[in-house]
């Protein structure tokens, strides 16, 4: 199994180098934000290919990742593309300087989000690696309904925003109707809420430790780069935000306070 994670890195490393290539001659880092669900559909199926038997439980973590990573990387593409690099690239660039940018963006941010992406898929490995039997456990049952339970808040999520920002009227107003009723932040619940059915895949083929993956991912989207960093913004830009704060649940979903 190690010798097939050193390998993952490696493939990973390759990658996103590749891509920051690509974003010095086109001077656009936010390529690497929709590289982030592929590189997990990439890196699974590597895993995938490693293994010399194709057991229930593979095929299933195949097919699902697949979808969850296709998802969000065709909504990324079609959400920024023509659109310019994303703001916070835009900052760290006016900061560094153009002339120390291009080569600070490599480490700052593609080998950062490749590492990060080799850690997180440790749920991943733990389950292609250690499935040796077509058997499926209730854990399994439990990852499927979690994956669909997270699948229906992300992109249901993502796209009751798009509507919502199409109308021009809604221009400073917070959203706070469909499954945005029920959480302030449903797409991260959902995305949230699909690595840990990764997590209980990974836990029903016996692989319990590998699930630190999907509490990296989780604490990322709650302090890091999600919740903590979304909030700060929309608490100044939006008047409406403390109430709807007031109101609603942070993550989990709850229904509204009166």
């Amino acid at each position: 199994m190690i010798s097939n994670y050193l390998n993952a890195l490696l493939l990973i490393i390759s990658i996103v180098t590749l891509l920051w290539i690509v974003s010095v001659f086109i001077k656009n880092v936010s390529i690497v934000d929709i590289f982030w669900g592929l590189g997990f559909v990439i890196v699974n199926a590597f895993y995938y290919i490693l293994n010399d038997e194709y057991f229930t439980r593979n095929t299933i973590l195949l097919i699902l990742v697949t979808v969850w990573g296709l998802r969000l990387s065709i909504y990324l593409a079609l959400r920024n593309i023509g659109k310019g690099e994303d703001f916070r690239y835009r900052e760290f660039r006016k900061n560094y300087g153009e002339k120390r940018y291009w080569w600070i963006s490599y480490f700052q941010t593609f080998l950062l989000q490749g590492i990060l992406m080799w850690l997180i898929s440790m749920p991943l490995i733990g389950t292609q690696y250690f499935t040796k039997s077509d058997s499926l456990s209730i854990f399994d049952y439990i990852g499927i309904f979690f994956f669909i339970i997270g699948i229906i808040f992300e992109a249901g999520g993502d796209f009751q925003l798009s509507q919502f920002k199409k109308n021009p009227l809604n221009k400073g107003k917070v959203l706070n109707t469909g499954l945005w009723k029920y959480t302030r932040h449903p797409n991260y619940f959902g995305d949230s809420a699909v690595w840990w059915s990764f997590a209980f895949f990974s836990i029903a083929a016996g692989s319990y430790w590998t699930i630190i993956g999907s509490v990296i991912m989780t604490l990322m989207i709650i302090k890091v780069s999600g919740i903590a960093l979304l909030e700060k913004s929309l608490k100044s830009e939006k008047p409406e935000y403390q109430e709807y704060i007031r109101k609603t649940s942070s993550f989990i979903p709850w229904f509204p306070k009166k």
